[in-house]
């Protein structure tokens, strides 16, 4: 962030180029200032070079980030005698690695539970891009799907990055998007999952938002909803954006956004539509596999199971301990007073989660609404930044071990 106090001038200058959306939202409009002119007058001539320079503040992060998660695979592999690939392909990975080999089926299983489970229980975007990077590379289908990944989470970390740097600077910004990229949740980054799609475009169709993109807002919010049912929460911030373009400056053009939001979960369910015969199959095949119980059961589920067997099952014990961090981490994020699109899509997330019967919120949740976290990493003061990074960072190499089937430690 530039130091010093810009004149009434240049403060002036910057606010007329900032997006009239963000200004009622803006906590502090000296800082937007200062970026703006920052941003403004990027090297004339060489605006590629500064900007790749600028994102390498991100890459580093992520980078880090991902080798600390490849150590514990490594560490694992060699305590369980598995190769190291099986641990970064846990879980759901071998479902989006069949969708991109074989497709869909077009029936769920008869039964309940996982006699049930199937394909159909999922979204095509990962593995489209899976089979897109096989057939371009040549590349074995697990490698092929990690490889998507990767690249997807540090398309995403550059975003967040650009996104959070817009309201608290490159320091901010550097804080925030650590703490995303290095929360407990952010151990699915480095397996075939639907997270790094979800991150990359909706950081980018807020970006759009802010600047009054709209079309380009709308089709990377219609990529995200294609990604997982989390990512249908993309449609919130352009529903928020457009109505106040509309409402503030006449703008009706602004509907392209939300318009365009849902075109991808949409076009998901008008195929499923045509090779099931029916539209809402992967509600069905969620209900019949994994989403057993009455809907909003999530999160008191988890409680209950807390309080009468304490930490017994960690899988609870995590889920509940999640509620209490993002009840904190939404006390700071409102006094920060970020924009509302940001607003909107975090609530919408934690909806989302919250009407799940069995999911409630869990690190992957939190990890999905990132701009919760952004904001509170560049809002933290700098010792407890550093606490809670690091802290943050423990908990993920720790739910790393868990999923990868390692012990916690050893005797």
């Amino acid at each position: 962030m530039t130091a010093g106090t810009p004149t009434s001038a240049s403060a002036s200058t910057a606010r007329s180029a900032e997006p009239e959306l963000a200004e009622p939202v803006v906590a502090e409009p000296a800082v937007a200032s200062v970026v703006t002119i920052d941003t403004d007058h990027a090297p004339e001539g060489s605006r590629a070079r500064w900007f790749l320079t600028q994102s390498l503040r991100p890459v580093l992060v992520y980078l880090a980030s991902r080798a600390g998660t490849v150590l514990v695979a490594t560490a694992v592999a060699s305590d369980t005698h598995k190769p190291v690939i099986d641990m970064l392909t846990p879980w759901d990975s071998s479902w989006y690695l069949q969708i991109a080999r074989h497709g869909y089926v077009n029936h769920i299983p008869s039964g309940s539970g996982n006699p049930a489970q199937s394909d159909l229980g999922f979204f095509p975007l990962i593995s489209l891009m899976t089979r897109f990077t096989h057939v371009v590379t040549g590349f074995d289908w697990s490698i092929s799907g990690l490889v998507t990944t990767f690249v997807l989470g540090l398309l995403a970390a550059v975003a967040v990055w650009w996104m959070l740097r817009d309201l608290f600077g490159r320091a901010g910004a550097d804080r925030g998007t650590a703490l995303v990229f290095f929360s407990p949740g952010a151990l699915v980054l480095s397996f075939i999952y639907s997270e790094a799609a979800i991150i990359l475009f909706v950081a980018c169709a807020l970006i759009a938002l802010r600047r009054r993109r709209w079309v380009l807002a709308g089709l990377c919010a219609a990529v995200a909803t294609a990604a997982d049912p989390i990512g249908s929460a993309a449609i919130v911030p352009c529903v928020v954006a457009a109505w106040v373009a509309i409402r503030t400056r006449g703008e009706w053009k602004a509907l392209a956004a939300p318009l365009l939001a849902p075109l991808g979960i949409a076009s998901f369910f008008i195929y499923l539509w045509a090779h099931t015969g029916s539209p809402i199959e992967y509600f069905r095949a969620q209900r019949a596999g994994w989403q057993g119980g009455s809907y909003f059961g999530g999160i008191p589920g988890a409680f209950n199971h807390l309080f009468h067997h304490f930490f017994a099952d960690p899988d609870y014990a995590v889920k509940a301990v999640s509620v209490v961090v993002v009840v904190v981490l939404l006390v700071i994020f409102f006094k920060a007073r970020p924009p509302g699109t940001w607003i909107g899509y975090v609530l919408g997330v934690l909806a989302i989660g919250a009407i799940s019967p069995v999911i409630g919120v869990t690190p992957r949740l939190i990890l999905r609404g990132f701009p919760l976290l952004g904001v509170v990493g560049a809002k933290l003061p700098p010792l407890w930044f550093e606490v809670v990074l690091g802290l943050s960072a423990l908990c993920m190499a720790t739910l790393a071990m868990m999923a990868m089937g390692g012990p916690l430690w050893t005797p």
